[in-house]
């Protein structure tokens, strides 16, 4: 506990001497932050004879809150000049309030009740607690305050402190405090965990000093001594549950600054426990008591410094106390610590990436520190649980200690650096964690990972071994890749770590994100997936070159971060990478095709119409055999598993299933075994079996009615669907089928009118003034003039609609193509986007593609995803003569690519540049004023 000298009684009329003992740490001299001198002179001076407690409160709070605003504003300035200075900003604001609390102090004792012979029960003591006491605080902090007495709180000590409370939440200052006696404290402490940890960091701030002294001395004494383990436990159990409530993990794309994993809490746990065990040791104490090694310290210090610094530029930019670093002020607080775009790289990115590897250097110090003191702590188990607990063996040169797989001899481990592999595979064989020491052991000598050994058979069949053999390879990567030891062993590897993508797709780092992918690539062979994957589990229980395939997914994304297409970044790296892995010359050029092409197959399966025949044709040509094919299958379904949580979907999987056998037929039987007419022809023959009960006329008209896009691009169900919905239907009349999709994770909506020009865009407004989004949709005329339109749609969080939404959502859909609301009026509204997601750019990128349908021209459109959009682009082509057929849509979080099947109006393709111009032109318009609409 720090003390500082009690201010001396001063008479009414004068104020108490000036401050002589300043702190010379703050960002700013302390008398340019708050001269509490000068200050202090000055209440005294406004207050003159005053008596009346209400206007001495509004003097004081007046006088006050201009030099607090004023102190906070000489930070701030300072703080923009050396954005990274956090512990001079923290403590400047510390000592802002705590010139705010000592100066409240000597006026409700001095001035509002004045009391020159106290007795020796009317002593009071203010003490600062939890982080104030720390001497942390960031601009919008919490003042934690203790009010300490002697005995029993008397009517003159309550008194002080209610004044002394109205004025500092008059200042606006969020104020908790607590009135106890040392006993209280004591007593309270021995109950509850957090009032334990809020003392254990007290301050003495003003008022009777020997009071502060006396808790201080018995708290150790009395309270501390001989319960570390309790404590140990305590803090523990308090972690992880608050992990648990923040997400357990520490990529996530939003973090909480102060909460989350590798967060500032944990950080402080981490001191809170290593205080309370080494009597309140601090600072360089913890190196010279052995519980951090140097370098470890200097992690400790940068990170607490970064994160410190993050945190309060947070606050000062939102202008309150935030504590999540959202999207949108992730670019702001990036600006400020002065991180700027270059090639390749948003500022942005560049800040999480340097935030997710301080987070990770967090995770990894407190980890190894907590684990080797709950080792410490561990007493041996029960002879019972020993006898049915059986302790692994282990290679000569390890130990098992406390259960954990430990080194038995440094020197003769590092004599070896092979070994900097080998304690990875021991520890996957044995299934044992590895010892934080030998993991100390293991981050301090990197420096032994040289080419020489990245160049060696050994290495290379170790780290193989790692990926292949165990069962269990995104274990070992994970601790490899958070000791250094991955990026040591792969340099190419290292850019990629703690990077982060800056957008509302991937939910990981670009490292993590590719450990992910393993692990579902482990999940699949295991057998974990057979019903939710047949395909992709299929194609690995009949054999593929897991080598290749393990190692394209660890490399599929290392090209990230490039002012280049990663695919292409990625290819040449894995030319360099694979064969220092060991494989041969064959599986080092597949390594290369699969990294280059990675995307080919989701691209094609979700921004291309499969069942037109030329995608699958494309498709095949550009993957050329069936083992290629196999093998990018099981890559694109992990990689799109691996981007996050409820990535994956029905509908995904439908997509691929469907593209993965229609081009495994094309491989083995040639284009004819899907062309339309055979399509066509199947599609004719199901419908007759499943109307079967239909009148043969009404059957015959039916078959008849449609063009052969019709039955090769709609599955069976929808085709009865229609059947039933063009059943006697008038030129009037406005038939609707919604029903869920389950296969599909989508609700299907099924639309028959009569056929005019703009039908499409109409349908996509009514779609999307109900709040629906539209995931893929599919149009056709017919032969006597009905459009036969299928949407398949989903809600504002991703899923199907409820069955019980339904009716009114077709009621909703009916209103609407009857005229009686004005679509492009009503979206206006629904057309905005939410601020968090205003910080994300996405640049428009609009082809032409004549060669990728038969029949139709592709106008893919790559922009910025909004409500809206899909009727705007829909309605600028059918206000310039384009006739849609299709469009596919995959939405990437904000990024969203619409790929339309068109026609002009003489049903011929777009291929006169002039004219593709100038519907780049108009589509470009229309998304500009969108976006302007969005986001006014």
């Amino acid at each position: 506990m720090t003390l500082h000298p009690e201010p001396s009684a001063a008479p009414v009329s004068e104020p108490a001497p000036q401050d002589t003992d300043l702190p010379q740490d703050l960002i700013a001299p302390a008398e340019a932050i708050f001269d509490r001198g000068a200050v202090r002179q000055a209440l005294w001076d406004a207050l003159g004879d005053e008596r009346e407690e209400r206007a001495i409160r509004k003097i004081v709070v007046e006088t006050l809150a201009e030099e607090r605003d004023r102190g906070r504003a000489a930070i701030a300035r300072a703080f923009a000049e050396a954005p990274f200075a956090a512990a001079p900003v923290t403590r400047s604001y510390t000592w802002i309030t705590d010139c705010l609390v000592t100066l409240v102090f000597e006026i409700a004792t001095e001035r509002l009740h004045r009391n020159p012979t106290p007795t020796e029960g009317q002593r009071l003591s203010v003490l600062a607690v939890g982080g104030y006491g720390r001497g942390e605080m960031a601009p919008f902090s919490d003042v934690d305050l203790l009010f300490l007495t002697p005995y029993k709180i008397t009517g003159w000590a309550e008194s002080v402190i209610e004044s002394m409370l109205y004025i500092l939440w008059d200042l606006k200052l969020k104020v908790g405090h607590s009135s106890r006696t040392v006993k209280d404290c004591l007593r309270l402490g021995k109950e509850d965990f957090t009032i334990r940890t809020a003392m254990l960091e007290a301050r003495y701030v003003t008022g009777h000093a020997p009071l502060a002294e006396e808790l201080d001395k018995r708290l150790w004494t009395d309270l501390f001594r001989g319960t570390e383990s309790e404590f140990v436990t305590a803090k523990l159990e308090e972690r992880d549950s608050r992990h648990e409530k923040q997400g357990g993990q520490r990529y996530m794309v939003e973090p909480n600054i102060k909460e989350g994993k590798g967060g500032l809490r944990d950080l402080q746990s981490l001191y809170w426990i290593l205080r309370y065990i080494h009597r309140g040791a601090e600072g360089r104490d913890f190196v010279d008591l052995g519980v951090f090694r140097p370098e470890e310290y200097d992690t400790f210090v940068k990170a607490q410094s970064f994160l410190w610094a993050a945190r309060c530029h947070l606050h000062l930019i939102a202008g309150r106390a935030m504590e999540q670093l959202t999207f949108d002020m992730q670019i702001e607080v990036a600006e400020a610590m002065g991180f700027r775009d270059r090639a390749g790289r948003r500022g942005v990115e560049q800040f999480m990436q340097a935030y997710f590897r301080h987070a990770t250097a967090v995770g990894d110090l407190t980890r190894i520190v907590l684990t080797s003191l709950e080792a410490d702590q561990k007493k041996e188990s029960p002879l019972i649980l020993r006898v049915f607990t059986r302790t692994p063996k282990v290679k000569d040169g390890y130990q098992v200690i406390h259960g954990r797989l430990a080194i038995a001899d440094d020197a003769a481990f590092l004599s070896d650096k092979m070994n900097l592999l080998r304690v990875f595979e021991e520890g996957l064989r044995t299934g044992l964690l590895i010892h934080p020491e030998a993991m100390r052991l293991v981050k301090a000598n990197l420096g032994l990972i040289d080419e020489e050994m990245r160049q060696s058979r050994e290495a290379q069949r170790t780290f193989l071994d790692l990926l292949l053999k165990h069962g269990n390879p995104d274990r070992a990567l994970r601790r490899m890749n958070e000791l250094g030891v991955l990026a040591a062993f792969i340099p190419e590897f290292e850019p990629i770590v703690a990077m982060m993508q800056f957008n509302m797709y991937h939910h990981y780092t670009v490292d993590e994100h590719t450990i992910q992918c393993i692990w579902n690539l482990s999940e699949i062979e295991h057998g974990n997936l057979i019903e939710e994957l047949p395909v992709a589990s299929t194609i690995l229980k009949e054999g593929v070159n897991r080598k290749v395939l393990y190692t394209a997914l660890l490399l599929h994304d290392i090209g990230k971060g490039r002012d280049e297409d990663h695919s292409v970044v990625g290819a040449r790296i894995a030319r360099r990478v694979a064969p220092r892995l060991g494989l041969n010359k064959a599986e080092c050029a597949t390594v290369e095709w699969l990294v280059r092409h990675h995307l080919l197959m989701s691209d094609m399966a979700q921004k291309r119409d499969i069942a037109d025949p030329r995608t699958v044709r494309g498709f095949a040509k550009a993957v050329g055999s069936k083992e290629r094919l196999d093998l990018l299958c099981v890559l694109t379904v992990c990689d799109i598993r691996g981007v996050g949580p409820g990535t994956w979907n029905n509908w995904k999987a439908a997509l691929l299933r469907a593209l993965y056998r229609q081009t495994a037929t094309v491989l083995a039987d040639g284009m004819e075994a899907i062309s339309r007419e055979t399509r066509g022809t199947e599609a004719k023959k199901l419908l007759r079996e499943k109307l079967a009960d239909w009148d043969s006329k009404d059957l015959r008209v039916e078959t008849q009615r449609h063009y052969e896009p019709y039955w090769q691009g709609l599955h069976i169900t929808a085709h009865v669907v229609f059947a039933e919905l063009l059943r006697d239907i008038s030129t009037d009349e406005i038939r609707i089928d919604i029903h869920p999709d389950p296969d599909r994770d989508a609700t299907r909506a099924c639309f028959a009118l009569q056929d005019h020009p703009g039908i499409f865009s109409r349908l996509a407004g009514a779609l999307t003034l109900v709040g629906a989004d539209v995931v893929d949709a599919r149009t056709y005329t017919s032969k006597d003039g009905f459009a036969t339109a299928a949407f398949w749609i989903q809600d504002g969080d991703g899923h199907p609609y409820d069955a019980a939404r339904i009716p009114r959502l077709k009621a909703m859909i009916h209103k609407t193509l009857l005229g009686e609301v004005v679509a492009r009026e009503a979206i206006k509204e629904k057309d905005k986007l939410k601020k968090r997601e205003k910080a994300f750019k996405v640049p428009t990128s609009i082809t032409f593609d004549n060669e990728g349908s038969e029949i139709y021209t592709i106008i893919e459109v790559d922009t910025r995803d909004r409500p809206g959009l899909l009727y705007d682009l829909t309605r600028t082509l059918a206000n310039n003569n384009v006739y849609i057929a299709s469009a596919v849509i995959a939405t990437y979080g904000e990024q969203v690519v619409d790929s339309f099947y068109v026609k002009d109006m003489f049903g011929l393709k777009f291929y006169t540049p002039s004219k593709q111009r100038f519907l780049e032109r108009v589509l470009r318009e229309a998304i500009d004023i969108g976006v302007e609409r969005a986001t006014s």
